[in-house]
Parts: C-alpha cells; structure tokens; sequence
C-alpha cells in the first residue's frame, strides 16, 4: 500500500517563513561604537585595557583601527590590539599582527616597541602555564619560541640601542642564551643516560661550541669526558677533560651520577 498526502504549503505558510527568515536577518548585533569619534574609540578601549578587559579592548582598538583618518593613530591602534591579544592568551594572533606591523611600518617611531613586544610574546610563550605547574625546567621543552624570541630581541638591540626597551632586551637575550645552551645539556644527558654515548658527546660539544660563556658548558663538558671515557676514545676523553679543568677547575661534575643534579627550576633563575 502506498502512502500519499495531498498536503501543498500554502501562500500564507510561505508568507510566515519568509517573515521568520527576514526576522532572523535582522537580529544580528548592532554595532554600539557605530557613531563613536576616534577619540572616543580610544578612550574606551584605554579604559578596557586599564580594567583588564583585554579582548573587548582589543575589539575595539580593531574598529580603531580601521576608522582612524591618521596612520600614526591606526599603528598604535594595532600596537595596542597586539598587547590585549597577547595578554587575553591569543599569542599565535599577537604575533601575526605585529609581523604585519614591522613588515608594513619599517620607519614607524614605535619599531622599537613592535620589535619588543613580538620578543616577549615569544619569550612567555616558552613559560607557558603547563610548565610553571608542572615545575619543568625551560631547558627541558622546545626551544623555537626561545630562538624566535632571541632574533626579535637581537634585532630590536642593534638597531635601536638607545631605545628604553634595549636593556631589558638584552637581559632576555642572556637568559634565552643560558635556556638555549641548558636545552642541550639536557638532550646531551637524556642520551647519555640510555647508553647513547656518540649521541651524547656529540651533542655535549655543540652546546660548548655554540655556548661557550654559558654555566651549562660546564655540565656538557663533563658528559663529553664521560662518554669518551664509556667508549674507550682515551686520547678525546683527556682532550676535554684538559679543557674541563683549564676552564672548571673545581667543577662539581666529578662522577657521571652528579649529572643533572646542579639544575634549577625556572622560577630559581628568574
């Protein structure tokens, strides 16, 4: 048996959905900062910013933004997006913004502050959350956000050296050095601790050659005589034991169970 309805939708049924339709169109949000001067714009997203309310300053420093009738009133308007970005958590757009900045704006008097400010995004970047918790070292996490913070850092430094940034710039710098050399060590030791001795030396000896002034020069000198010694390369082991004591006389690395046991957890160091 076949089931049949002579039920057709009707003008007035037609006439309803298209109300419905038109209705919910038109329910969208309604623009408040639609009459607002720029003055005012900025006013307000100030005072947001003051309150910590950083996602509705950043909102409307976006609509400062694109209504400013000045550029040098637009460039900080996307200097202070990109800060109330940054501290709402939305890092990963932060940094688009202020690629943008310093990519379009290379003569901007706020360079300096562009250059910063793309550092340190970075540079918290690697203390995120999880860690601090966690209580792990920086030395033991991935350090790309560390080496892109170094290069906004370095550049920032060399070509604004009297900028009121540049101190702490170079501040940063040495500690992302140290974080950098520790990353490392800590890769140097992980091998040699599974029996991975090649790897180990080898990896002990770029983070000497690359980070010579750094304090973790002294633990990865100590895994180079140590894994030479493990694999029977007498005339290497020496070698960098020479160094060793030329450079750490009193080193506190005497047997490989020490390795390791020297570190601090970031909050120690910072």
């Amino acid at each position: 048996m076949t089931l049949t309805t002579s039920w057709k939708p009707s003008a007035a049924f037609w006439m309803v959905a298209l109300a419905l339709f038109l209705s919910a169109c038109g329910s969208s949000p309604k623009d408040e900062t639609a009459g607002w001067t720029a003055e005012r714009l900025y006013a307000e997203a100030k005072e947001e910013m003051a309150a910590g309310n950083w996602e509705k300053a950043g909102r409307l420093y976006e609509r400062l933004e694109g209504r400013a009738t000045l550029n040098i009133v637009a460039q900080q308007a996307q200097l202070e997006r990109a800060y109330a970005m940054y501290r709402s958590g939305e890092k990963a757009q932060a940094l688009v913004v202020l690629e943008r900045f310093i990519k379009l704006n290379p003569s901007s008097p706020a360079l300096d502050y562009a250059l910063y400010l793309q550092g340190l995004v970075n540079f918290n970047d690697n203390l995120g959350i999880l860690g601090s918790f966690s209580g792990q070292n920086l030395s033991e996490r991935d350090q790309q956000a560390s080496r892109e913070s170094f290069v906004s850092f370095k550049q920032l430094v060399e070509q604004f050296p009297q900028s009121k940034y540049a101190p702490d710039a170079q501040l940063r710098m040495d500690y992302i050095v140290n974080s950098l050399a520790g990353y490392e060590v800590h890769v140097a030791r992980y091998y040699f601790r599974r029996g991975a001795f090649v790897a180990a030396a080898n990896r002990a000896q770029q983070a000497v050659q690359e980070f010579q002034q750094s304090p973790a020069a002294e633990e990865a000198l100590a895994i180079m005589v140590f894994s030479y010694d493990r694999l029977g390369l007498n005339d290497l082991r020496d070698a960098a034991k020479r160094v060793q004591q030329k450079n750490f006389p009193n080193t506190k690395f005497v047997t490989s169970a020490a390795l390791g046991q020297q570190e601090k957890r970031w909050w120690q160091i910072w």
